[in-house]
């Protein structure tokens, strides 16, 4: 089967891309992460990207745009739900791309991270398929979190500290605060989202 696989960062995609070629797929990687903030994080991910791919012979489309405008115009008064609009906002791209170029599915590295809403992933990718006429591809990668996290720090790739948005960015920091026993700053939106982690353990 031919998947158009939506890759959060290079860390990521390593157990999902084992995964997917052992069992015969041939797989397309697509960078589509409005989320990522700020640029110069951006652009640190997109590098360790095209590493992997060079070295595992992976072939990727990289969307070079720098989406925080974008992020945000979607997110801003709406905090509480970011996560589901990250994932409507990355995914709907994806499916849109694999129903475009005739792809027979698509998935994405969202699904490696134990940090994220596996459930509501899985809900979201099945509605796109319906929606645009291309199969969404799940399988729970989850099993190979260490392995992947294990590779990535073999192979050297930068593994960032934090899910990609400005608000788990400064979750992060708060955390750190806390832990020195400073007091944080206002809390987001009063809920932990638990996307503060390293990518390997990312998105």
């Amino acid at each position: 089967m031919n998947i158009l696989l939506h890759v959060c960062c290079g860390p990521c995609a390593i157990y999902p891309l084992r995964i997917l070629r052992e069992r015969g797929h041939r797989v397309r990687g697509y960078f589509y992460n409005p989320n990522i903030h700020p640029f110069k994080e951006f652009t640190r991910r997109i590098s360790a990207l095209n590493e992997l791919a060079v070295r595992t012979a992976f072939p990727v489309d990289i969307d070079d745009r720098y989406g925080l405008i974008e992020y945000l115009r979607r997110v801003v008064f709406h905090e509480k739900q970011r996560c589901a609009v990250c994932y409507d906002l990355r995914l709907e791209e994806t499916a849109r791309k694999a129903a475009r170029e005739n792809e027979e599915a698509f998935s994405t590295t969202l699904l490696y991270s134990k940090y994220q809403n596996h459930d509501l992933i899985k809900e979201k990718g099945l509605q796109l398929a319906g929606k645009y006429g291309v199969q969404f591809y799940y399988e729970d990668f989850r099993p190979g979190w260490q392995e992947g996290i294990d590779r990535a720090v073999a192979m050297g790739l930068y593994r960032q500290p934090y899910c990609g948005c400005i608000y788990s960015e400064q979750e992060r920091y708060d955390r750190s605060l806390r832990k020195k026993g400073k007091r944080p700053h206002n809390n987001i939106n009063g809920e932990n989202h638990g996307t503060h982690h390293r990518a390997g353990d990312q998105q």
